[in-house]
C-alpha cells in the first residue's frame, strides 16, 4: 500500500500538501493528506481549448488564448453585471501596466531577482501601451476594492512574463501573480493609486486640450464681435445694450475659470496611495518602496506624481476625485450655459432670435425639408446634463468610505473618467462644427436693438426714473417708438432723444 501512495505522489495529479492542511484524505496515520491537482499544476483540457488552473477556491477552466488566470475567470462567473460595456476602462487598465512596471523596477532594488523583473516590466509595458486590452474582461460592477481587476492586471502579467521566460501558462512558475507582481502590494492601495494615475493622464491628454480649444476659438470669436452692438437680455427679455463680443467674453472667462478649477484639483489627483498596502501601515513593504514607486510613475509619466503623505486617507478617502469631479461638474454648468445661449441666439431661421448664424452640418428633420438644426449645441448639452449625473454617483461614492476603506472605487473612477472624457470630446466637436462657423446676423441685430424698449434706461439721469419708465410702457401700449412716445408726453425733444439715446455710449462707465 506505501509503495502504491509513493508512485502515486510521483505523478503529475497528485502530490503532499503540507501536514498543517486540516482536510481528510487517504494514508497512513500521521501522514500529510493527498490532493488532487493542487494550485501550482497546470493541467490542460482534453478540447485543448482551456487549461486548468486553480485559486484558493478550486479549479477553474481558463481558455487557452488568455493571459489571465482562475480569478478572473471566478469574477467573471460571480459578477454578469452589464456586459462587455461595463467592463472596467481601459485607462485604468494602462494605468496598472504603469504601477506594475514601477513597483517592479523597485523590488528590484529591492533584492527581486532581476529575471523576473525584467519579465514583469516587459509584460507590463505591453498592459500599459494598450496591447493585452482583450485579456481584461471585469466589469466595474465588482468588489469595491477593484481586488478582482488587480488580480486580473496581476495574472495577465504573469502569464505573459512566464511566456517569455518560456514557461508553462498558468503555472505561476518562475513568475507568480501574488509573490512577484503584487510584491510590497494590496488591491487596496494599488486600484487607487490606478486610479489617480488614470484620472491625471486623462485630464492631459483629453479634459485640457479639448477646453483650451474652446477657449481660444470663443476668444477669437469675441475679438471678431468687438464692435458689433446688440440689445442684451436678463431674464430672457430685453435689456441694456452690450457688444456681441462682450456677450462672448463672458463665455470666455467661464472656460478659463473652468479650467483653473480642474487645475486646482490636480495637486490631489497627484499624490499616489501605492506603498499603503492592506490598510494604510505599509505592512509587507520596504521604507522608502512608497516613494520610489512615486518617483518612477512620475518619471513614466512625465506628470508630478508624489506619494501621498497620509495613507490612511489615501485608502479610506477619495476627496481628491470628489473634488476633481466638483470642477468637472462646474465646467459641465458653464458649458450648459454657454451652448444653451448659442443655439437661443442662433434660433430661427425666421421666427427666432436670429443674430447668430450657426454653421449647418446635416439634414435636421424627416418629415420637415430644408431643416436644420443646432447639434452641437444639444449634444453639448447632454454631455453636460451626463456629467452632472456623474457628480451624484461620484459624490455618493465619495461619501461612503467606511473604516480604512472606501469600497466605492471601480464606481469612481469609472464616472471621473466617462466626465473627462465627455467634456474634453465634447468640447472639441462643439469649436470645430460650430464655434468657428459662427457669424453674426448683423441686420437682425440692428433691427431687435434699435426696437428694442429698454434703450429708454439712458434717459434715467436727464428725466428721472418715472418718466423713463411711462415713455417705454406707453411706446409698448401703443406699439409706437420711444422717441415719437417722449416727444407726444413732452418729455424732451427730438433733438435731446438723439444726443440722449446712443446705443454706443451705453457700453460701459462714463
Amino acid at each position: 500500500m506505501d509503495r502504491v501512495l509513493r508512485l502515486l505522489a510521483r505523478s503529475r495529479f497528485l502530490s503532499r500538501a503540507p501536514a498543517s492542511d486540516p482536510r481528510p484524505g487517504p494514508g497512513p496515520a500521521g501522514a500529510a493528506p493527498l490532493l488532487l491537482r493542487p494550485p501550482n499544476v497546470v493541467r490542460m483540457a482534453s478540447q485543448n481549448s482551456f487549461r486548468i488552473e486553480y485559486d484558493t477556491f478550486g479549479e477553474l477552466k481558463v481558455p487557452n488564448d488568455k493571459y489571465y488566470g482562475a480569478q478572473t475567470v471566478r469574477s467573471t462567473m460571480n459578477f454578469k453585471i452589464g456586459g462587455v460595456t461595463e467592463r472596467m476602462p481601459i485607462p485604468v487598465i494602462k494605468a496598472f501596466g504603469i504601477l506594475k512596471r514601477a513597483a517592479a523596477e523597485v523590488n528590484q532594488d529591492y533584492g527581486l531577482d532581476p529575471k523576473i523583473a525584467n519579465a514583469i516590466m516587459k509584460a507590463a509595458d505591453e498592459v500599459a501601451e494598450g496591447k493585452l486590452n482583450d485579456h481584461f474582461p471585469l466589469v466595474v460592477w465588482q468588489t469595491g476594492s477593484g481586488t478582482q481587476t488587480n488580480m486580473n492586471v496581476n495574472e495577465v502579467i504573469s502569464n505573459r512574463a512566464i511566456e517569455m521566460l518560456g514557461g508553462q501558462l498558468g503555472s505561476k512558475k518562475p513568475v507568480h501573480p501574488n509573490d512577484h507582481v503584487n510584491k510590497s502590494q494590496s488591491s487596496n492601495d494599488t486600484f487607487p493609486t490606478a486610479m489617480h494615475i488614470a484620472a491625471a493622464v486623462e485630464v492631459h491628454e483629453v479634459l485640457l486640450p479639448g477646453l483650451q480649444k474652446l477657449h481660444d476659438a470663443l476668444d477669437a470669436k469675441s475679438k471678431e464681435f468687438a464692435q458689433i452692438i446688440k440689445i442684451g437680455r436678463t431674464h430672457t427679455q430685453d435689456a441694456v445694450p452690450l457688444t456681441l463680443g462682450q456677450e462672448f467674453s463672458g463665455y470666455v472667462q467661464q472656460v478659463k475659470y473652468a479650467t483653473t478649477r480642474i487645475k486646482g484639483a490636480m495637486p490631489r489627483i497627484y499624490e499616489l496611495a501605492a506603498g499603503g498596502t492592506a490598510v494604510g501601515t505599509g505592512l509587507n513593504t520596504r521604507i522608502g518602496f512608497a516613494e520610489k514607486v512615486a518617483a518612477k510613475v512620475a518619471a513614466l509619466t512625465g506628470l508630478p506624481f508624489v506619494t501621498a503623505p497620509n495613507k490612511f486617507e489615501a485608502l479610506a478617502a477619495h476627496d481628491a476625485l470628489v473634488e476633481l469631479s466638483g470642477a468637472m461638474n462646474t465646467a459641465a454648468c458653464s458649458l450648459m450655459k454657454i451652448a444653451n445661449d448659442i443655439r437661443f441666439l442662433g434660433s430661427g431661421p425666421r421666427s427666432g432670435l436670429g443674430e447668430l448664424i450657426l454653421p449647418e452640418n446635416e439634414p435636421g428633420s424627416s418629415i420637415m425639408p430644408g431643416k436644420v438644426n443646432p447639434t452641437q449645441c444639444e449634444a453639448l448639452t447632454m454631455v453636460a446634463a451626463q456629467v452632472m449625473g456623474n457628480h451624484v454617483a461620484i459624490t455618493i461614492g465619495g461619501s461612503s468610505g467606511h473604516f480604512e476603506l472606501n469600497v466605492f472605487k471601480p464606481l469612481m473612477i469609472k464616472n471621473v473618467l466617462h466626465s473627462a472624457r465627455l467634456l474634453g470630446d465634447a468640447s472639441v466637436s462643439f469649436t470645430e462644427n460650430c464655434v468657428v462657423g459662427i457669424q453674426a446676423n448683423t441686420e437682425r441685430i440692428n433691427k431687435l436693438m434699435n426696437e428694442s424698449l429698454m434703450l429708454v434706461t439712458a434717459l434715467n439721469p436727464h428725466i428721472g426714473y418715472d418718466k423713463a419708465a411711462k415713455i417705454a410702457k406707453t411706446a409698448h401700449k401703443n406699439g409706437s417708438t420711444l422717441k415719437a412716445t417722449a416727444i407726444e408726453l413732452g418729455y424732451l425733444t427730438a433733438e435731446q432723444f438723439d444726443e440722449w439715446v446712443k446705443p454706443k455710449d451705453m457700453l460701459g462707465p462714463k
